[in-house]
């Protein structure tokens, strides 16, 4: 899925310093909206957008599963939404592998210029590279809080706004061929930009001719057990202003134990070609663990991504942040 960005490191380095040394994280917190903010975001509902996901089996570009998954996505979005869009394009893998792909758009207030853009990707990885056991190192993997997870949060989101209508334009975006990157053993063999095809491929073809938005949300690996969201290194290097109102409103609602200050490495994640291909700040919310090997959440690209290490509390905390940013937009 994701590289560092090397190229921002140094800068990166020294915030993360600067901020760490005032941060203690609580593991064991199970913390609460508080009380003066009624959450309505259903993480059962979300929890339910994801199983359905994974019930498809692994959603590889090129496969039954992949295209059975898209129309389930398309038909549960416009349920709530007021346009849905498919924008179907053909890329290349990193090995020459013609793929064809699906960017699922939902608008909301389509007229309204004020708008927010939402993301996530729905496809998931076809190897499992990073799993213990070598023998699974080609096996497709669920995907279930890889991509799915980040889906099931905005089909709850979509379905919310929905009742509350609110006074702004949403566009929720869910991006194709992510995670179709070259596989671990074979990355010296490759150049390019091999991931993320389907935000670079709506980066530079929108979906409405010079599309804008005020900010995006990026949100990819929010639905695992125990997960912390620093600050990506990436966003904090282009958004930063956006961001810090994020992670205040973590605060606000309770979460900041596991919302840290603290800036995390650089990751590119299809965030990186709105930021820089369309030039909207887009923030990505993803659970990285700084102090491990990977820097990620221990079923990161393992046959352990799967609907067992899915923790509706996670998808409630993200949900409720999103959605109290979208109903606290002017």
């Amino acid at each position: 899925m994701k590289k560092c960005l090397f190229s921002i490191s140094i800068f990166l380095l020294l915030s993360w310093s600067c901020s760490n040394n005032n941060n203690n994280i609580d593991i064991n917190s199970t913390s609460q909206p508080k009380a003066s903010y009624t959450p309505s975001f259903n993480a059962d509902s979300a929890y339910f957008f994801v199983e359905q996901q994974v019930n498809f089996g692994p959603r590889v570009p090129n496969s039954a599963a992949h295209q059975e998954c898209a129309n389930y996505l398309i038909n549960t979005l416009q349920n709530f939404v007021d346009t849905v869009i498919v924008q179907t394009f053909t890329t290349k893998a990193y090995n020459g592998t013609t793929l064809n792909g699906k960017n699922i758009i939902g608008c909301f207030n389509k007229e309204n210029p004020n708008r927010i853009l939402l993301a996530a990707h729905w496809d998931s990885r076809p190897y499992a590279d990073n799993d213990a056991d070598i023998a699974n190192s080609r096996k497709p993997i669920d995907g279930a809080n890889d991509g799915a997870s980040g889906v099931g949060v905005l089909l709850e989101i979509a379905r919310q706004v929905n009742i509350k209508k609110l006074n702004i334009g949403i566009d929720i975006i869910f991006f194709d061929i992510e995670d179709y990157g070259e596989p671990n053993d074979e990355r010296h063999l490759y150049t390019g930009e091999n991931w993320a095809l389907g935000s670079q491929h709506w980066a530079k073809n929108p979906h409405k001719h010079n599309y804008q938005a005020k900010y995006g949300i990026l949100l990819d690996m929010v639905g695992g057990k125990n997960a912390h969201f620093p600050k990506e290194g990436t966003s904090h290097f282009y958004a930063a202003t956006i961001q810090e109102k994020i992670w205040n409103n973590a605060s606000i609602l309770g979460y900041g134990n596991r919302f840290t200050k603290n800036v995390s490495h650089p990751i590119t994640d299809d965030h990186l070609y709105v930021n820089t291909i369309r030039n909207i700040q887009m923030v990505d919310i993803i659970d990285i663990d700084i102090y491990s090997p990977t820097g990620f959440n221990p079923t990161w690209h393992t046959i352990n991504d799967n609907m067992e290490n899915i923790d509706k509390h996670t998808l409630g905390m993200v949900g409720n942040i999103v959605l109290y940013t979208l109903e606290n937009e002017k």
